[in-house]
């Protein structure tokens, strides 16, 4: 089983970069079309293509707690 991320937008690229040189499946919410979209419909995003979300976003926790 590989690890398939989901990137919120404001996650540094160099991050993005780095995991996908480690094999990691990356789909940023820019190249899914998704800039700009609120967190809670990120989640649903994510959740929909099956991947977990990677965030630095200090309210997530209580947006996935809803």
């Amino acid at each position: 089983m590989t690890l398939e991320l989901y990137m919120d937008e404001h996650v540094r690229r160099a991050i993005t970069n780095g995991l996908r040189l480690r094999g990691v499946g990356v789909l940023t919410a820019q190249e899914d079309g998704r800039t700009g979209t609120p967190d809670p419909i990120l989640l649903d995003r994510a959740t929909e293509l099956n991947r977990t979300i990677f965030t630095q976003d200090d309210d997530f926790l209580a947006i996935a707690n809803r």
